[in-house]
């Protein structure tokens, strides 16, 4: 069995625990242990600290990177901030001699120190590389036949030149992915677009950043989707707790139900939906809950 630290990061354990839970027992079917990463902090957010001081965000981030080498463990993160942050330190420290010298007299201090021995993963981006559609699909005893508007977001894919996975434009490694369950991934407008929450943005503009998701989630409606699937915890938060946002602020209703891929593997693998979390979702949609149930048949209920 393949064992990697698991990175909660923030906002999924506190605002969204069923993604932690649907990461886990999903993985696990699939070979792969997850272990908790004791002791990790925030990642920190790339987009706010790492702005203001690189030094700082570089300690920061090279401490949580330093807690998964001392276990010999790569580390597995489901959020594209997280991802965003710990891959970019990771391959910073890596490659500079001097930041990496500067950042580890930082670290000493509290007792650790980087070595630049493990990768920094992102749950989507290993289940391409490292386990594929194929065994995926072998996995799924439930074929999800759902038409989702699939959501990539920025971290994930950009920058290109250090992600290497494909096209930033238009990538299919997630579709592949979604398509494995048996969803149906939907072509829509502005597929690659910015879901408006990062950078601070829904802190510091927030009408602007709900401006941002209204765009997305028109294209989506105007797709006739049954869902959101996305692999961030902080997009999910934006389309989620955004709708109800957009509903006060601009009295439009999209009611669109929001689901990380991990929940929607574990909806494909009959995992009970008691431990998968969608329920925890502020936009409820009973016709989507219906279907869910119609496809399920049932099963594990």
């Amino acid at each position: 069995m393949s064992k990697l630290s698991f990175f909660l990061g923030c906002i999924a354990p506190n605002r969204y625990p069923g993604i932690e839970v649907a990461t886990v027992k999903t993985l696990e079917k699939l070979g792969i242990e997850l272990v908790d990463l004791k002791g990790a902090s925030c990642c920190p957010a790339p987009g706010v600290f790492r702005s203001f001081d690189k030094i700082t965000w570089l300690a920061l981030a090279s401490r949580n990177v330093t807690l998964s080498e001392e276990m010999g463990l790569d580390i597995l993160t489901v959020c594209n901030g997280c991802f965003g942050s710990l891959v970019d330190a990771n391959n910073i420290m890596k490659e500079d001699p001097g930041l990496k010298e500067e950042v580890n007299k930082i670290l000493k201090e509290i007792g650790h120190e980087f070595k630049g021995t493990i990768e920094v993963r992102h749950i989507i981006e290993y289940l391409s590389q490292e386990v594929g559609p194929e065994k995926i699909k072998a996995a799924v005893t439930i074929p999800m036949g759902l038409n989702v508007a699939l959501h990539y977001g920025c971290h994930l894919v950009k920058p290109s030149k250090e992600r290497h996975l494909g096209s930033v434009e238009n990538p299919r490694f997630f579709d592949e992915l979604v398509e494995a369950t048996g969803a149906t991934s939907v072509d829509y407008e502005d597929k690659m677009a910015c879901c408006g929450a990062g950078g601070g943005a829904r802190t510091a503009v927030l009408d602007t950043s709900l401006q941002m998701v209204v765009n997305k989630l028109e294209h989506m409606k105007a797709a006739g989707v049954d869902c959101i699937i996305d692999a961030c915890p902080f997009c999910h938060l934006q389309f989620d707790v955004g709708q109800t946002e957009v509903k006060k602020k601009f009295d439009k209703v999209y009611d669109i139900p929001v689901v990380h891929y991990s929940q929607l593997l574990g909806l494909a693998m009959g995992l009970p939906l008691s431990e998968l979390g969608i329920d925890q979702n502020l936009i409820v949609n009973e016709e989507f809950n219906k279907k869910i149930e119609r496809i399920r048949g049932g099963a594990n209920e």
